[in-house]
């Protein structure tokens, strides 16, 4: 995007916060949450207030990237607790799991709001989360969050050029949804499958690759790597470190995936 068009949808967004009078962030620390962090703290300073929400489900390493990102952009941060596994509905991860994991989310912060006198709860959804399926947008709706993003109309490349430019951290940061994200729908969600997944995972980044999933298929631990990653993943000694990296998670087997990584790939499986 051209500097005078990023200038243009920065004020425009800020406007946007400014007018809500106060705001409530629920916070991620991916890129998306943290704009609308850094521009509410650009347009209502000591009103706005990040929070992050701690579960089975949040990866091993989110947190703290969280808290790096919120003390960058100068907005005061808080954690909450959600119980999203304690939702029949969450744990029997049918296609509308993540309308109940959001509820779980939003009614926590909801009443925080209420409770600290915020005048809005707000997120990080943008345009192009309406391409795929996102039944937390159904949550979010229900409880009158606000997406300052969506409502400006801007994509991913836009969010991203927006937080270069004002020096967010998590600008270049992979997206990272929940642990839940991983498991196909119909196969429940319980606290063992989600630690065995961020394990995983962890184990797989300790050997210096990035943007990754390990998708859990029961005793079988999947991984999906990057394009620019796979070719020297499937090198032999690699991907020998690589599987037993997987399987010390606890998996009996492990695979890498030979198409390059996908995000919502899962979704693709959905009936329209």
């Amino acid at each position: 995007m051209r500097s005078s068009d990023l200038t243009e949808l920065q004020a425009d967004l800020e406007r946007r916060i400014t007018a809500l009078g106060s705001a409530l962030v629920a916070f991620s620390g991916g890129v998306d949450s943290s704009l609308v962090a850094a521009l509410a703290a650009r347009s209502l300073g000591s009103r706005a207030l990040a929070v992050t929400a701690i579960s089975p489900a949040l990866a091993t390493g989110e947190l703290d990237g969280a808290r790096t990102v919120a003390a960058a952009v100068g907005i005061a941060h808080e954690t909450i607790t959600t119980d999203e596994l304690r939702r029949e509905g969450y744990r029997r991860n049918d296609r509308d799991r993540c309308y109940h994991c959001k509820t779980e989310l939003y009614d926590v912060l909801s009443a925080l709001a209420r409770e600290r006198g915020f005048a809005a709860l707000v997120s990080g959804a943008n345009a192009d989360d309406l391409g795929d399926w996102r039944p937390g947008l159904r949550a979010a709706a229900e409880h009158g969050v606000v997406h300052p993003l969506l409502e400006a109309g801007m994509g991913k490349a836009e969010v991203r050029a927006l937080a270069r430019r004002l020096s967010v951290p998590s600008a270049e940061k992979p997206a990272s949804p929940c642990l839940a994200s991983r498991i196909p729908y119909g196969t429940a969600v319980d606290p063992v499958t989600l630690a065995r997944v961020d394990s995983a995972e962890r184990a797989v980044r300790e050997l210096g690759y990035t943007e990754l999933r390990v998708r859990h298929y029961g005793d079988l631990g999947k991984l999906e790597l990057a394009a620019a990653d796979l070719e020297r993943a499937m090198e032999p000694t690699a991907r020998e470190e690589i599987l037993a990296a997987i399987r010390s998670a606890g998996y009996a087997r492990a695979a890498i995936d030979p198409e390059p990584f996908r995000s919502g790939r899962l979704n693709e499986r959905l009936p329209p």
